[in-house]
């Protein structure tokens, strides 16, 4: 719903002025709610490592699993309402071979060369 996502926007934008920013995530982030961000990630991984890592999180078949997501990721970037994008000015990060720690330290890593200028 149209509505819907536009009051999620102003929410996510209040919530991050109120705070002085943040780390924010979600699909439609860079693109959408935040097209200005200092920082802007495209976290990905491959389908089948995204489905075993919530299959170690939460339980279930891996091919099954595995398949929602890949429809999902199919419906997100074809809908009319914020579809799922890689945000202009994004760097892309591929984490199917990264463990959390790889990832937590390549992002903390890039916080100093894109944040500078006085801040």
């Amino acid at each position: 719903n149209s509505a819907v996502r536009a009051e999620l926007v102003q929410r996510q934008r209040s919530w991050a002025a109120a705070h002085g920013g943040g780390v924010i995530e979600g699909r439609d982030i860079g693109s959408v709610v935040f097209p200005d961000a200092e920082l802007k990630l495209y976290v990905t991984a491959s389908p089948r490592v995204r489905a075993e890592r919530r299959v170690a999180q939460m339980g279930g078949n891996v091919d099954e699993v595995e398949a929602s997501i890949i429809e999902r990721d199919r419906k997100d970037s074809s809908r009319a309402d914020s579809p799922l994008t890689e945000a202009d000015g994004s760097t892309v990060l591929d984490t199917t071979g990264m463990t959390i720690e790889q990832v937590v330290g390549t992002v903390v890593a890039m916080l100093p060369e894109r944040t500078r200028g006085g801040r």
